[in-house]
């Protein structure tokens, strides 16, 4: 039969619902047959209402049969015409040996695929796969073209001073800036893919010599365990293979800087990419690195440190400043001075709600008004959120609703928690506040302090990847303390942090500290 009146039956076919053959439960896993019916009556059943398929049947030097597939608008058609299907139409019949055709293919990312499971990966990646009568293997030719977008500079993670780069959802383009940075054969990358129906192609990228063998076979083991329908974001896989299901508080590092990535491979910690996603996930960290800033290292230590205790500061006040309020106003004004109390007192005079309800009210409107910020397009997005806490604010204030120590408060706090250089430590802080408050408002002090002891526990407790989360605090670990309440210089950091059994601790020479010109 020919091969145009063929598939042009199986195409036909498709509008009615087909059942696969009975001799095989899993149409993918079989391996590609010499018989090119065959091929196109699996290809065709797998692609069944899929519009969007393109099977373009021809014959090579006039005489051997074959069909094309691939994808419409993900594959480079003009490419395919130039580079497969010009040069196959115009080979002899007596070219049909592998080596032949792979040579008559100018096509440099080229494979042969034995199995439909791998055709239909490479399809589904936008590459076109060819079929030939006879020959019981296909040919993956990589012509994937699809609109991405551009390298921007990550809005989240902006700087003043640093590189403007930011990873995009391309895999390629995020591989690719890690390779402009870390420039060396040592820095490996393992592909894995997880999704039935997604196959997201993730990869886990170290640093060969530095990062820890036994860390690197855990966090793949881990991703191998996944069986999922989907990945959509990074933060399907951060949740599925982090240490403890149940914490609040992110054991990953999620970042869309490659600077951030970068520094992290060469302290000899493991990347995740995830093809899809601009966020890419480092671990193991600490609690401590979660509040470090890319920029710290950008301007001199002096600043680096200042900002870096500013923010250890703000990580307390945005915490409990709000519960300690509550607490001090409802059960020990004996801690206020008395001018400030009278002051309070008074502001307070025609407020109908204790100061539990008057924080939870006004602290549930901020979130409100930060998220409605977020939500809203960037144009009026900053606008609705200022404007609405002004107006909020002081229309609550005349109502009588809320005080004015109150608002002064919860803005404290919410100008406290943007101080946060990962937002998802921000949003963990943001849970917190309101069990302390409830705890400060039916137990004062007391109870803020019962609030803070179970937090620490609960932190000395975490892991991630197996090492301590309150890491070098508990357990002590000396040191490792020049980089985590101060920035100290570059020229004095000459080891890596000690978090793992397997430690390259040499970064640097000894002698790096500058010195003045000898006269």
């Amino acid at each position: 039969m020919d091969l145009f009146k063929m598939l042009s039956r199986k195409m036909l076919k498709s509008g009615r619902r087909r059942q696969p053959p009975a001799d095989t439960p899993n149409q993918e896993q079989r391996l590609i047959s010499p018989d090119l019916a065959a091929n196109i009556d699996v290809i065709t059943f797998l692609y069944e209402d899929c519009t969007d398929i393109i099977f373009h049947p021809f014959k090579i030097g006039g005489a051997t049969d074959a069909f094309l597939v691939y994808i419409d608008d993900m594959s480079d058609t003009e490419l395919i015409d130039q580079q497969v299907l010009t040069p196959l139409l115009q080979a002899m019949p007596s070219e049909l040996t592998i080596s032949e055709l792979k040579s008559r293919i100018r096509v440099s990312d080229s494979q042969e695929v034995t199995n439909y499971n791998d055709a239909v990966d490479q399809i589904s990646r936008g590459n076109a796969v060819v079929f030939i009568d006879r020959i019981n293997s296909a040919f993956s030719l990589g012509l994937a073209k699809w609109e991405k977008r551009s390298i921007e500079e990550p809005i989240a993670e902006s700087v003043v001073r640093g590189p403007r780069l930011g990873f995009t959802e391309t895999m390629g383009v995020n591989t690719s800036m890690l390779r402009r940075i870390i420039r060396s054969p040592s820095l490996k990358m393992k592909s894995l893919t997880i999704g039935r129906y997604t196959r997201t192609e993730v990869m886990v990228t170290y640093i060969k010599g530095i990062a820890d063998p036994a860390l690197i076979d855990e966090i793949c083991h881990r991703l191998q365990r996944i069986d999922i329908d989907g990945i959509l974001d990074s933060a399907y896989i951060e949740e599925l293979i982090n240490d403890n299901p149940y914490t609040p508080f992110p054991t990953m590092l999620s970042t869309e800087r490659p600077d951030v990535v970068s520094a992290n491979l060469l302290e000899g910690r493991v990347g995740i990419i995830i093809d899809g996603s601009p966020f890419v996930l480092v671990a193991p960290v600490t609690m401590f690195s979660l509040l470090q800033s890319p920029e710290d290292y950008y301007h001199t230590y002096w600043a680096g440190s200042m900002i870096r205790w500013l923010r250890y500061l703000y990580f307390l006040v945005a915490l409990t400043i709000p519960s300690a309020y509550v607490a001090i106003l409802t059960y020990h004004q004996e801690m206020i001075p008395t001018t400030l109390l009278l002051s309070v007192a008074k502001s307070r005079e025609e407020i109908p709600f204790p100061a539990l309800i008057e924080a939870l009210l006004m602290e549930v409107t901020f979130e409100a008004l930060r998220e409605a910020g977020l939500r809203l397009p960037k144009q009026v997005g900053a606008a609705v959120s200022i404007v609405g806490a002004l107006v909020i604010g002081q229309a609550a204030i005349s109502a009588g609703l809320v005080s004015s120590p109150m608002v002064m408060v919860v803005a404290f706090t919410g100008v406290a928690s943007f101080t946060f250089p990962r937002y998802t430590l921000g949003i963990t802080v943001r849970l917190l506040r309101f069990p302390l408050m409830f705890l400060a408002g039916f137990l004062g002090l007391l109870g803020l302090m019962l609030g803070i002891i179970m937090i620490v526990i609960h932190l000395c407790t975490l892991r991630s990847f197996g090492v301590p989360y309150l890491s070098p605090i508990a357990p002590m670990k000396q040191r490792a303390f020049k980089d985590v309440f101060l920035r100290t210089p570059i020229w004095s950091r000459a080891t890596r942090p000690h978090f793992n059994e397997f430690y390259n601790e040499k970064r640097q020479s000894p002698d790096m500290k500058p010195k003045p010109p000898e006269s």
